[in-house]
């Protein structure tokens, strides 16, 4: 079976993985805090603004208690997202309002997240699909007039920018995945960033036990007496990632140039190989000044068809699927609302396999296959 996504591990985390045994220190400590710090340079922030955190996930639910969110507030978020943007919301008390999106982006524009703001709305969270940017500039510009915090939910857009602006800096918090299905991985583990200095202080805490920094870990050496006592601030929890998985992260995260090239060819090659097909719409290619990470490739077939040909695939040997269910369709989040551009998404998106680990050669048996599914299933 070929995958959608897969990870690319080698020798290099292996090797870095043993040092961490060798050092016989596996929780958060020295290399959780270089891979912090690597990654805020590589985005282009200040390293104490930077936490890693034992999933991203963690850092959605983390994001909603550090903006003070609560019952009569509103969230706006678009309903082509994974469950966890709207259980962070719900969690708090919060109301997820969901936002429309264009059915080719599968991303709301800044009019999408406009129409759907009331004088309730405390936030927005936003999220680039697939790795393709959304309207993120105007949609943080929006946020700011309005007085509105902006949470980026960069989880698939780790290599993704507008205008050579990393995503997940434009908005007040944001958050990364490093899951075992993303670009670069650490089997769980996730990154936050939080822009205001005194919000991030508070993140740090938060994400261990709400312990402040002078503590046991750091009183001792400096030689107080009962150095093993804490200093409580907040009723927090334990979301920090760990050395082991921090580790793999320094690996993979220099590794990404080379992922995310390859990736784009990989993308070239099935826009070649599927060009012109009757009936099948490829994706939508960035704008200049957009750079996607490459993580999806959907194709859209009509409603009538595209579970057919899914079926199809899965018989040959190629397994796709569609990822997000659309959010507003979920009873737990509330009432189903009119939201046509993404329901016309999720009847009829198809995601087929892309990962760096993918050959010329499995591509074009992708490519091959979804031509003779395509046939097989009719106009």
């Amino acid at each position: 079976m070929i995958n959608v996504s897969q990870p690319s591990l080698g020798d290099e985390e292996l090797a870095a993985v043993q040092e961490v045994f060798a050092g016989n220190w596996l929780g958060y400590g020295p290399r959780s805090e270089a891979f912090e710090e690597r990654f805020a340079r590589y985005l282009g922030v200040e390293p104490g603004h930077v936490l890693f955190l034992n999933s991203a996930t963690s850092g959605l639910f983390l994001a909603t208690e550090l903006l003070g969110l609560g019952p009569g507030d509103e969230v706006v978020l678009p309903s082509a997202g994974f469950v966890a943007n709207a259980n962070a919301v719900v969690a708090t008390g919060a109301r997820p309002v969901f936002c429309d999106v264009d059915p080719r982006t599968m991303n709301p524009s800044v009019a999408d997240v406009e129409r759907v703001m009331t004088p309730r709305t405390k936030a927005v969270m936003l999220l680039h699909y697939g790795g393709l940017p959304g309207d993120i500039a105007a949609t943080a510009a929006l946020c700011r007039d309005r007085g509105v915090a902006l949470i980026e939910d960069a989880a698939c857009s780790v290599a993704s920018s507008v205008d050579g602006r990393m995503c997940g800096t434009f908005g007040d918090i944001a958050v990364w995945s490093f899951d075992s299905r993303k670009i670069i991985t650490t089997g769980d583990g996730g990154m936050l960033h939080v822009r205001d200095p005194e919000l991030a202080r508070r993140a740090h805490r938060l994400a261990y036990h709400g312990i402040a920094e002078r503590s046991a870990f750091t009183t001792a050496a400096q030689g107080t007496d009962r150095w093993w006592g804490l200093d409580v601030e907040y009723v927090g929890r334990r979301l920090i990632g760990n050395d082991l998985t921090a580790a793999i992260g320094q690996v993979q995260l220099s590794r990404l140039p080379a992922f995310v090239a390859r990736r784009a060819e990989l993308t070239t090659l099935y826009d070649e190989a599927l060009a012109g097909l009757d009936g099948v719409r490829l994706p939508p290619r960035p704008p200049v000044d957009h750079r996607s990470t490459h993580y999806f490739y959907w194709v859209q077939l009509p409603e009538d068809r595209r579970d057919r040909v899914a079926k199809s695939l899965l018989a040959r040997g190629v397994y796709t699927t569609f990822r997000y269910m659309p959010l507003h369709r979920v009873p737990l989040y509330g009432p189903p609302v009119d939201l046509p551009g993404t329901d016309e998404a999720w009847a009829t998106t198809l995601l087929l396999p892309l990962h760096q680990a993918l050959s010329d050669g499995e591509a074009r048996t992708v490519a091959r296959e979804f031509i003779a599914a395509v046939g097989e299933c009719g106009a």
